[in-house]
């Protein structure tokens, strides 16, 4: 029996090719020598769900649909000519108040997938079926997630911070924490201090005197995740699906606007449909300080307005979108809002917010450090360019759109104030210090 632990993508050919054929697992291990256990929780590990029903039979798994009392009644305004059963739509079921799923009982036994299944071209319930391309692509993202970030959960996280920060803001040293609290805390100095240096703590550099004294080193530490796996369910593709059949649901997409390596950036905060974008300046490019933004806007705005305003959150692979727990729960615990990721090196993807960089750019050019403004600053910049005409929105400004959607009372607690079109400045002099001796 072959010793190598991973799966190779011609592995994964054979087992979907075996699984096509109906064999067993036992039969697929024997083939590929390995252990039918291991066949068992590759396919169970990647199973792909697809809701595409059959030829000339749409998608739908309604344990009803045979008996559906409906004609069109369901969705208000029913798009086809000829009103038949709703039954033969596919497309109400989450609307429908009847709706209730069925499950295939062959699914619940091995082989878990419908690859081998007879009546497959004729089914139109939901299919589990085992790909051995999506099964690599899978691995392959685990695989990545595993060898970045912390070796450190959010409750290892937190129960570290609890201990360390407040014992820092005292004046004591690491150095002196760790000695006296060996017995609670699970790390190395060494590893501390990179937490530190990474902002996941509320202890900072600047709690240690002799630490902030000392020149930093040429080779910068890179920024690392605080949730490893944090890609893993909330993949690109996912944001597809869920938008798929969740389109009444606003997408807002974030980024982040850097002006000297290290120094302070911005995080903007773009709202796809009415191009309306907000900036936050924030001294450090960490996942802190993305989600103490988050928690700000929960408070100022209420549960019920928020999760209105940020149902879809899209963001890119930084380091500082990888708490999504921290952003997906309010401090209530409940589910407020669903975050995904970007593919890795596609601004395309959330290619909205990076075209609303452009109107930043002009007023921060880059190589410019963010640091010598304040949120005041910021706050004028965006009132600036949230009031500048846009032609794809019929010559209105974004903030016109967006206080149509929301209200002008939500625009006053984002301290949005209007500027008539003839003062608009998208030029660096909109932010330029009057000297002393003007």
């Amino acid at each position: 029996m072959k010793k190598n632990k991973h799966l190779t993508l011609d592995e994964r050919i054979d087992i979907q090719n075996d699984l096509n054929k109906n064999l067993s697992f036992k039969a697929i291990g024997a083939h590929l020598g390995k252990d039918c256990t291991t066949i068992s929780k590759e396919i169970r590990n990647h199973i792909l769900f697809s809701k595409k029903g059959a030829p000339y039979r749409k998608f739908n798994d309604c344990i009803h649909r045979f008996h559906c009392s409906h004609y069109g009644d369901i969705c208000r305004n029913c798009s086809r000519k000829q009103k038949h059963k709703c039954s033969t739509c596919g497309e109400c079921l989450e609307l429908c108040s009847d709706y209730e799923k069925q499950e295939c009982p062959f699914l619940k036994k091995p082989p878990y997938v419908c690859n081998g299944c007879g009546k497959r071209q004729e089914c139109t319930l939901e299919k589990h079926l085992y790909d051995a391309r999506y099964a690599q692509k899978e691995y392959e993202d685990v695989r990545s997630e595993s060898r970045s970030g912390f070796n450190l959960t959010e409750e290892e996280l937190a129960q570290l911070n609890s201990i360390i920060s407040p014992l820092l803001k005292n004046g004591q040293s690491l150095h002196h924490i760790m000695v006296n609290n060996s017995d609670q805390i699970m790390c190395c100095e060494k590893t501390a201090y990179t937490y530190i240096d990474n902002g996941l703590f509320d202890g900072r550099n600047i709690d240690m005197p002799r630490k902030v004294r000392f020149k930093p080193r040429k080779a910068k530490s890179v920024g690392l995740k605080v949730d490893k796996t944090c890609r893993i369910g909330r993949t690109y593709e996912d944001y597809k699906e869920f938008h798929k059949t969740h389109p009444e649901l606003p997408v807002v997409e974030l980024d982040s606007v850097e002006g000297i390596k290290g120094g302070a950036v911005l995080l903007t905060i773009h709202f796809v449909l009415q191009k309306f974008q907000l900036a936050f300046w924030r001294a450090s490019n960490d996942s802190k300080s993305v989600t103490d933004i988050f928690h700000m806007l929960y408070k100022k705005l209420g549960k019920e307005l928020y999760m209105k305003l940020f149902s879809i959150l899209l963001c890119d692979n930084g380091s500082e979108f990888s708490d999504p727990k921290s952003l997906e729960y309010g401090p209530d615990g409940e589910l407020c809002s669903k975050v995904f990721y970007c593919d890795p090196a596609a601004p395309n993807e959330k290619g909205a917010c990076e075209v609303n960089h452009e109107f930043i750019r002009r007023v921060i050019p880059k190589g410019v450090d963010i640091g010598q403004y304040t949120q005041d600053d910021i706050d004028l910049m965006m009132n600036n360019i949230n009031s500048y005409s846009r032609p794809e929105l019929g010559n209105k400004p974004p903030y016109a759109m967006f206080s149509f959607f929301y209200g002008k009372k939500v625009l006053k607690e984002f301290h949005f104030e209007v500027v008539k079109p003839n003062d608009i400045i998208l030029r660096p002099s909109l932010l330029k210090k009057p000297t002393e001796t003007e």
